[in-house]
């Protein structure tokens, strides 16, 4: 590696960072040995060509080696890539099948459903170093019974002087470029750098770094562990890494310093701090850390769409998608609306699917259609050209419209950003638009656990860069849209869905109130709260009291009036506001909204008589 660097002109700092040490007694080898040549294993994949030297090692103790090697060459044998693919032909042994580059579990499961079915069969995998849950599940999935074989494990290596200093070196800003050749490399560096009491510093500087990893489970790795990804080469070879770094790492290396750190999408969330101002002693953001106000906020979700005049005097002159990217038309539709209605917050106007096109995903909102992605994600292939949104350089537009939006409110008028959750974004990639059966979704969802692990992470990280980008832009608050998530059962919800939306909100910089909005699926509301948010959305379907008893009351809620209401007449309107109100009993902590978007044909009178039904019966109101 020196060598190579050298070459390409670069300064090498080359260490050691990780070594495979073997366990000295494994009886679950021996287990597997006895249990392949009585015909209990169907299949056999070997990760690695180390661990399968070692798995022979560790089996002759206890049987001659050429009985093993016989019971497994009557089996089927995958082996991912050239190196335990030079194993066993060492021992003579031809493998079955051959995973081809870049040699991920991915492409096992691939080759598995290309050449070798797995259902009901016994799997036996040799593991490297730790258990691949993405693999075993994908291959439960398909149902297999896998039967692991742990063979060694990782460990820092014996002299970890070397690795100390590099890892000293990044945390002091002496590092351009950081090549990493292996998953579980990343996990030591961070291991390494909480011992020396460097981490904080080590994160925050390789946002700055040009991180270059040899391939996708090492990208994978990097991302898990909330470190950027800026290069990966076309093959997952040293010598293409190094090429890689050095054709695209000074111009990289540049543009990276020159932003800031929630520019590039990397900022921890300790890194910004939440806007102070006079909002914080409005009603809004009193209600969203459940203090008492001298009123119940009101603010609508689409307060600025289709059903006013303004606005389709302005969407008449350009597509929806220019006006999502011009900063100045999107505070100008926005501020009139908050103008006209009076309402306690403002929201930015802008759309959940742009976030989508700087990950690969091609957008067009067609006249009739709605949005349309031209090449949605079908299997488990395609989510790796999802790309990480490491950046929310190309994102700039919604930025400033949160910037011109929020020099634009009055002092005392809150601003919310928001973006899509993760499983309504997953869903829009996946079934290319709108859907009522989710078919594509599901199919993906519950097929392959691995690749839907590997989606919803990417899309979650991504959310919260997002987010946090736009608080540094000047939102006071923020909120998750779900709109679509009311199709999964509360268990599906809990295993799909759950872990990412907490990972978003969690991310969210302390101190900024979170609402976390989902429709569709009362029984969802209880783990909707488990997931997280200061405050948790309600649409119509079920009653507010209800809902924030399933909520709890250590939690605000936001709702929820049926949107149709507001084509009623203003004495039908204030009835029902009324009920809402009534159902929150004066709980510090109600922001009435609509239980969804207000509709095109809503007329704008409605919508001010609510909101001045809202201000007058929601003054002052205690339990």
């Amino acid at each position: 590696m020196a060598r190579l660097i050298e070459r390409a002109g670069g300064v090498a700092s080359v260490s050691p960072s990780m070594r495979e040490v073997a366990l000295a007694e494994n009886p679950d080898a021996v287990d597997f040995a006895y249990r392949l040549i009585s015909g209990q294993i169907d299949i056999v994949v070997l990760m690695t060509g180390v661990g399968t030297r070692h798995l022979v090692a560790q089996i002759e103790r206890h049987m001659a080696r050429e009985r093993f090697l016989a019971a497994l060459s009557d089996v089927t044998t995958i082996v991912r890539g050239p190196k335990p693919l030079a194993a066993l032909k060492e021992f003579g042994v031809e493998p079955t099948f051959r995973v081809p580059e870049p040699n991920t579990w991915r492409e096992v499961l691939a080759t598995i459903d290309a050449h070798v079915p797995v259902a009901n069969q016994i799997v036996a995998v040799q593991e490297y170093g730790q258990p691949n849950a993405s693999l075993t599940a994908g291959l439960e999935a398909r149902g297999a019974t896998v039967r692991p074989v742990k063979v060694y494990n990782w460990d820092l290596p014996e002299d970890t002087a070397p690795l100390a200093a590099n890892i000293r070196a990044i945390a002091e800003g002496a590092v351009d470029v950081a090549l990493f050749t292996s998953a579980h490399q990343v996990v030591n560096v961070l291991r390494m750098a909480e011992q020396l009491n460097v981490a904080p510093a080590v994160r925050q500087q390789l946002q700055g770094v040009v991180v270059a990893s040899i391939g996708p489970t090492t990208s994978e790795m990097l991302r898990e562990c909330e470190l950027p990804v800026d290069l990966e080469p076309t093959h997952s070879k040293m010598g293409q890494l190094v090429a890689a770094a050095a054709a695209r790492g000074p111009a990289l290396c540049e543009r990276k310093r020159r932003l800031s750190f929630v520019a590039n999408g990397a900022a921890s969330r300790d890194a910004v701090a939440p806007h102070r101002g006079p909002w914080d002693e409005g009603p809004f953001m009193k209600a969203a850390r459940r203090q008492p106000a001298d009123r119940v906020p009101i603010w609508l979700m689409r307060q600025a769409g289709r059903y006013m005049p303004e606005y389709r005097e302005i969407r008449a002159r350009t597509t929806f998608l220019e006006l999502c990217k011009n900063p100045a038309l999107c505070a100008e539709v926005m501020l009139t609306a908050v103008n006209r209605l009076g309402v306690d917050a403002a929201i930015i106007f802008a759309d959940l699917l742009p976030m989508l096109e700087p990950m690969g995903l091609e957008l067009e909102f067609a006249h009739g259609e709605g949005p349309v992605i031209h090449n949605p994600v079908r299997d488990p292939d395609d989510v790796d050209r999802v790309a990480e949104l490491e950046s929310i350089e190309s994102l700039d537009f919604v930025m400033e419209t949160v910037r011109l939006t929020r020099a634009g409110l009055p002092p005392a008028i809150p601003l919310l950003g928001f973006a899509g959750a993760p499983f309504t974004l997953a869903s829009y990639a996946i079934e290319g638009g709108a859907s009522r059966s989710y078919l594509h979704t599901k199919t993906l969802m519950y097929r392959d656990a691995g690749a839907w692990h590997a989606l919803m992470s990417r899309l979650a990280r991504g959310v919260t860069r997002y987010l946090n980008a736009q608080i540094e832009a000047g939102a006071q608050a923020v909120q998750l849209f779900d709109s679509w998530v009311g199709c999964l059962g509360p268990d599906d919800y809990r295993r799909f869905v759950l872990p990412y939306t907490r990972a978003v909100i969690e991310g969210i910089v302390p101190g900024v109130p979170v609402i976390n909005f989902a429709t569709g699926n009362p029984a969802l509301l209880s783990l909707l709260s488990e997931s997280g948010g200061d405050v948790i959305g309600v649409d119509w379907r079920i009653r507010l009291d209800d809902a924030w008893r399933m909520v709890g009351y250590d939690r605000g809620v936001q709702g929820n009036l049926d949107p149709l209401v507001l084509l009623a007449d203003h004495e039908e309107i204030h009835r029902r506001a009324r009920d809402v109100l009534d159902q929150a009993a004066g709980r510090p902590g109600h922001i009435f909204n609509l239980g969804h978007g207000v509709l095109p044909q809503t007329p704008v009178d409605n919508v001010v008589a609510l909101v001045e039904a809202v201000h007058e019966m929601g003054a002052s109101r205690r339990p």
